[in-house]
């Protein structure tokens, strides 16, 4: 009999076991080169151009985020917000200013929520749209995940839904919103930047004063090294446009029968 016992135990553990594992492989991450090459993310792109996308999340944020559009201004410099719905809602004004700029209103959420699901979270992609357009009459075609965490379904459900995913190049989060001193800012990003980059910066949720005395010293610098700052859909139009060019200039030797 207890023989049988063990027996039975052994093969329920087996049974929960590859539930477990099935619902591990359906829900992994099918790794950055599949999305890349889907367009389904962008962390970065190719190219030999100097342009660099700055973009912000969190805000917008009634203090710092208008420090951050005058340090923009002064250099001409083109960045993407990514947008709490909530926070924009109280602020349309600034919403408004930041479109009205030029730069790029994109999508972060309506309440920030650091745990969702599929169904929640395409209801707040939803809510921010709606907020977004409302405010300026833009509708984002661009989203970021809070801290940058996703599953497969959650990515295939914001590509239903006609949204791409952007994210950010891994050696340029500044991991600003720690507040690690405004030359920790300026040394990662001026280390780093490279010709197609996507920096990772924030203009809300906290105390963002580093942000933008860091901005001081990066803007003059990487414009004195020849860049160029643009949003992440001037960036993406560049990545098409090189992808056409080589894809043209692929030459095919003519049949000679």
């Amino acid at each position: 009999m207890r023989k049988y016992y063990v027996l039975v135990l052994l093969a329920l553990g087996f049974f929960i076991a590859s539930i477990f594992w099935g619902n591990e492989n359906s829900y992994a991450d099918k790794g950055r080169k599949y999305y890349e090459e889907t367009g389904k993310i962008v962390w970065e792109i190719k190219t030999n151009e100097k342009v660099i996308a700055l973009t912000f999340d969190d805000g917008p944020h009634k203090k710092y985020t208008p420090e951050i559009l005058d340090v923009l201004a002064q250099y001409d410099a083109k960045a993407t917000f990514f947008i709490v719905g909530k926070y924009a809602e109280k602020t349309p004004n600034l919403t408004l200013r930041v479109h009205e700029e030029g730069h790029e209103l994109a999508i972060h959420t309506y309440t920030h929520p650091l745990r969702t699901n599929v169904s929640n979270l395409i209801k707040e992609i939803k809510e921010t749209h709606a907020t977004i357009f409302g405010i300026s009459g833009y509708a984002p075609v661009l989203f970021r995940p809070v801290e940058g965490q996703y599953t497969d379904a959650m990515i295939e459900a914001i590509a239903k839904e006609g949204y791409k995913v952007v994210m950010w190049s891994w050696h340029l989060d500044t991991f600003d919103w720690k507040r690690p001193g405004k030359e920790k800012i300026v040394d990662t990003v001026l280390k780093g930047a490279k010709p197609g980059s996507v920096v990772l910066l924030h203009d809300g949720g906290g105390n963002r004063e580093q942000t933008v005395q860091a901005l001081e010293e990066i803007l003059p610098e990487l414009q004195k090294q020849g860049y160029k700052f643009v949003t992440i859909s001037e960036l993406l139009k560049i990545q098409n446009a090189t992808t056409r060019n080589n894809n043209s200039s692929t030459y095919i030797e003519p049949s000679q029968n």
